[in-house]
């Protein structure tokens, strides 16, 4: 499978030979959790969408380091994704890594309701937790909104939407945190990566 570079925090792997899909299919985006942190769970980008084109993805596109790919495939191999991927992950290198899912539309609403942003927040203060599962409303009532100042959450949906004014590293709202009082797994990305990632996504769509 040939690689194309796009720049040196992305990639490009149009997935010969797989079968065609629509042009204007929509993008969807995978966000897998704790790989590249240090020395933990290392997996190239082009390795990484090796796998997602061995899987049956077409025009597979990997961004930073942390885990970020962008796709389209059928829609029925979309919802078997998640554990298809897990599972080849897995197998080839040995790590046992959720792989959560948004999809073009979901990914609109994310970017445009953030309530810290329209609060006058700086862009570098603000993240976005992506659950893999809708957390029950007595599930989001359980987390403590003190737990942290003067750092803040808003949950909406399957998204934690964190507000960090002194940085990341000086917070209690951790993911082990959150996983367990919400019941689901999540992955954090800065809110540059997330409206980055969109814009990533438009253009795949738009092709």
């Amino acid at each position: 499978m040939q690689l194309v570079p796009v720049s040196e925090k992305s990639c490009w792997i149009p997935g010969p030979g797989l079968p065609n899909l629509p042009s204007m299919a929509e993008a969807h985006l995978a966000l897998l959790r704790a790989i590249n942190l240090g020395p933990k769970n290392k997996i190239s980008m082009p390795d990484l969408g090796e796998v997602f084109g061995s899987s049956g993805c077409k025009n597979v596109r990997t961004y930073i380091q942390s885990g970020n790919v962008i796709f389209q495939a059928a829609p029925d191999l979309v919802t078997r994704l998640p554990g298809l991927i897990r599972a080849a992950i897995e197998k080839r290198f040995g790590y046992n890594v959720p792989v959560i899912l948004r999809a073009l539309a979901e990914m609109r609403k994310v970017v445009g309701y953030n309530p810290f942003l329209k609060e006058g927040a700086a862009q570098d203060m603000l993240h976005v937790m992506f659950l893999a599962d809708l957390p029950k409303p007595s599930a989001v009532k359980s987390l403590d909104p003190d737990r942290s100042p003067p750092n803040r959450f808003i949950v909406r949906g399957k998204e934690v939407y964190l507000f960090f004014p002194q940085g990341f590293a000086q917070n209690k709202l951790t993911g082990s945190y959150l996983d367990t009082k919400l019941g689901s797994v999540g992955t954090v990305r800065t809110w540059r990566t997330v409206t980055k990632l969109l814009e990533l996504m438009e253009e795949q769509s738009s092709k």
